[in-house]
């Protein structure tokens, strides 16, 4: 007969066991085998390979101009996203927020984007940049809109651009409108007796008190960032040329699409994981510290 105590860690196992597991073959196993494949010459479709140590990431980082052009793209491309996208978001939480009617109605408008899948926006996009801007502009006065949204190397980041935070603003809005929810409101009161105007009340009062939501928006909106594929794949392939590859689009055509370099493919992976890890650990380290300072 067992313990009370042992009962209770059996049970508690119990419940963890069938979320550990579907982690571990998902997520675990398949990083741990990434780790090692990326020291080895392996094809991804024989089974013999040969291990070449730290060989694919001197490659990469010494002979591989590409992957060094998709890593800057794709360092530009998370600079101005994390920027714009918690910019946006926030603006419209605070203004939804100010609003006493129609919060609801607001909400669901600019949330809906997220609802579909950002491939699918892609497309959707990629019709509007080719065929309906171009007619717009024929149309009106707006010949501005003529422009190669896609094909020229120029437009085609800020088409991504465009495309990324209408799709991804809306949940960040969410997030943020929660945060403002919990803003104690005989804060705001005594502020406005204190005689603090509206952008006082904001950075005095409203921003420290959201910091944990901020912590958790840029957290998301960094990790997507660096992992962006899909919008990528959909709207501009990588191209013109290579112009707008993104490190995930390159890694995905080096392991599947053209060369078949399964091990040096998980090489460049584990740098892109090395990237995020960096990243991410500073970002949260700073911003837990404005946690605590607010």
């Amino acid at each position: 007969m067992l313990s009370k105590g042992y009962r209770k860690y059996l049970s508690f196992f119990a419940f963890l066991a069938p979320a550990f597991i579907i982690y571990s073959i998902f997520l675990l196993i398949p990083t741990l085998g990434g780790m090692f494949y990326s020291l080895t010459d392996w094809n991804g479709l024989n089974r013999a390979y040969d291990f070449v140590g730290l060989a694919n990431f001197v490659e990469i980082l010494r002979d591989d101009p590409d992957f060094m052009h998709s890593l800057w793209f794709t360092l530009k491309y998370v600079v101005i996203m994390v920027v714009l996208q918690n910019v946006f978001a926030l603006f419209l939480a605070v203004l939804i927020e100010s609003k006493r009617r129609s919060k609801g109605f607001f909400r669901t408008i600019f949330f809906m984007p997220n609802m579909i899948s950002l491939i699918i926006s892609a497309f959707m996009w990629s019709f509007v940049f080719t065929q309906v801007l171009p007619q717009i502009a024929e149309k009106t006065i707006l010949t501005f809109l003529d422009q190669g949204w896609i094909g020229d190397p120029n437009v085609s980041f800020y088409s991504i651009i465009i495309v990324s935070l209408w799709n991804g603003v809306g949940y960040m809005m969410i997030i943020y409108l929660a945060g403002l929810q919990g803003v104690p409101q005989h804060l705001q009161e005594a502020a406005i007796i204190d005689g603090a105007n509206v952008y006082q009340r904001f950075m005095r009062v409203t921003l420290p008190m959201i910091t944990h939501a901020l912590t958790i928006c840029l957290f998301l909106t960094l990790n997507g960032a660096f992992k962006v594929f899909d919008v990528v794949y959909g709207l501009t392939g990588g191209g013109p040329g290579r112009s707008t590859q993104v490190i995930t689009l390159n890694i995905y055509e080096e392991a599947f699409s053209n060369n078949f370099r399964y091990g040096y493919a998980s090489a460049k992976s584990i740098i892109l994981f090395l990237f995020i890890l960096v990243f991410t650990f500073i970002q949260i380290s700073v911003m837990k510290r404005k946690e605590v300072e607010s």
